[in-house]
């Protein structure tokens, strides 16, 4: 009898258990929703660790104390967490940010030859680049376009495709040598810039641009005898 009322109550502990509702996992910071916000504080002048869970990827939005908080010197992240030293005290953002969205291309023209402007919408503080001329007439920023508080300007002819977004920093300027040496139209190879400028003339023959140099989809390209120094970024 005893026996049989041991088994009815361990029968009884096992089918409860089973059907208990189970414990919701606990959210970490990086997954699901948006970044947490966390203030981790070196008050006492000293490096201390803040808990950011499972997450690596954090970022400093708003420095609260007068003592620098500089990623790497005063603060940063290791295997135990997010530190802080000498005094820095900020709010951080933890968790994976959104990739920014991809660019828009916007096509702009001055083909009456004044200055015209296109609509790049609340994109304007941001950057621009030109990724393809289209018009014979040079485009160079700052001189034949450009952005201002009305948007995208071109001007004296200027057309071209360009890139409106965010994006990573420009690669460095390079300088490159490009030649005509047979008197026919060559191009030269300037990766993914865009913006071109000639630092040295070297050929008797001259280098002008729209006429024996420009930029195009197939990179730099020097014609009728044009030999020059040219910087791209």
């Amino acid at each position: 009898m005893k026996r049989t009322t041991k088994l009815l109550l361990t029968a009884i502990f096992l089918i409860a258990g089973a059907c208990a509702t189970p414990t919701p996992a606990t959210a970490q910071p990086g997954y699901g929703g948006p970044p947490p916000r966390i203030t981790c504080s070196s008050d006492d002048g000293r490096r201390n660790w803040c808990d950011i869970g499972p997450s690596r990827d954090v970022r400093l939005v708003r420095q609260i104390s007068d003592s620098p908080c500089v990623q790497d010197d005063t603060w940063g992240v290791e295997r135990r967490g997010l530190w802080v030293d000498r005094g820095c005290r900020a709010e951080f953002f933890i968790g994976r940010r959104e990739p920014p969205p991809p660019p828009i291309t916007v096509t702009c023209s001055s083909n009456d030859g004044h200055r015209n402007w296109c609509d790049i919408g609340p994109s304007r503080d941001r950057d621009v680049r030109m990724a393809r001329q289209i018009s014979g007439s040079p485009c160079i920023q700052d001189d034949t376009w450009g952005v201002d508080q009305r948007g995208l300007w071109v001007d004296r002819g200027c057309r071209a495709d360009f890139l409106v977004g965010r994006f990573e920093p420009l690669p460095p300027p390079v300088t490159v040598t490009c030649s005509s040496n047979d008197g026919e139209r060559n191009w030269c190879d300037i990766g993914s810039r865009s913006e071109v400028r000639l630092i040295r003339q070297i050929s008797g023959s001259p280098c002008v641009r729209g006429q024996t140099w420009n930029v195009d989809n197939r990179g730099l390209w020097v014609d009728r005898g044009c030999r020059a120094d040219f910087e791209a970024r």
